[in-house]
């Protein structure tokens, strides 16, 4: 079993675990919940720098990465930094997030928050909108076409956008369908966390052109941006390159305005 097995395993127990604790039915009736979503593709097709930063204390692949800032102060920061939007990691076991993340970086900025997750369950989505998501992420390594099309329709419904999340061309075109607003490209392999950018090249061309194009992990400099903008790519996932300095909202400011010049 690899790591995203167990994660998908684990994931399983717990949402069968939330189920019992607060209902369906319950989330609903968060004062989140009526909120007016924003969107974070026309963020992203308006946009010259494209960037999402991301909130992330840890991972599987690269253990701690920042436990020292709240998140709160980060979500201002990516903020004022001028980001499209910011992704809150809220699996806890595997990378140290909350949905208490999620609701404190809504009470901190307006940005479209994509809540980031391990997305299994259409109880997940009802989470995402009562704590406070505009969008989620859906990743096709762990989702069947049937079970995509469920879970996208299901987040239409709810007015919350979608992110779906490739790792190759069998991912890709098994996921295709009108129920996405993004799609995105993770450079980054789940079963080995081996990463390279050359993935988002080479599906680049079988995305249509309706789908806003996301590249995911291994995003470090303006240059590979640069590099990868030549492929019709409005957005860049980064989360580490930003989290592993003092002052994630200072770099990622500095980073836009060289992507911006």
């Amino acid at each position: 079993m690899n790591i995203l097995d167990k994660i998908i395993a684990d994931k399983r127990k717990e949402v069968a675990l939330k189920k019992q604790l607060i209902s369906s039915r319950d989330l609903t009736r968060f004062p989140l919940f009526e909120r007016k979503t924003t969107s974070l593709s026309n963020a992203l097709k308006s946009s010259k720098s494209g960037i999402i930063a991301e909130h992330k204390r840890r991972s599987p692949s690269k253990s701690v990465i920042n436990q020292d800032l709240n998140v709160q102060d980060v979500a201002r920061g990516y903020q004022k930094a001028g980001v499209c939007g910011m992704s809150v990691l809220t699996d806890a076991k595997y990378f140290g997030g909350s949905l208490d993340d999620l609701i404190l970086a809504r009470a901190s900025v307006n940005t479209p928050l994509l809540r980031k997750e391990f997305i299994i369950d259409e109880y997940q989505l009802l989470e995402a909108k009562a704590n406070g998501a505009d969008v989620i992420l859906l990743i096709a390594a762990v989702l069947s076409r049937d079970e995509i099309k469920k879970l996208s329709q299901f987040a239409q419904s709810l007015h919350l956008e979608v992110l779906l999340e490739v790792h190759n061309l069998e991912e890709l075109e098994k996921s295709l369908m009108p129920s996405l607003d993004m799609l995105g490209v993770n450079n980054r392999n789940l079963k080995n966390f081996e990463v390279n950018t050359n993935i988002s090249k080479v599906l680049s061309e079988n995305i249509p052109s309706e789908f806003v194009k996301v590249s995911e992990s291994g995003i470090s400099t303006v240059e590979v941006i640069e590099d990868l903008k030549k492929y019709g790519y409005r957005g860049f996932l980064i989360g580490e390159n930003f989290m592993r300095t003092n002052d994630p909202g200072k770099n990622a400011a500095e980073f836009i305005a060289q992507l911006e010049k």
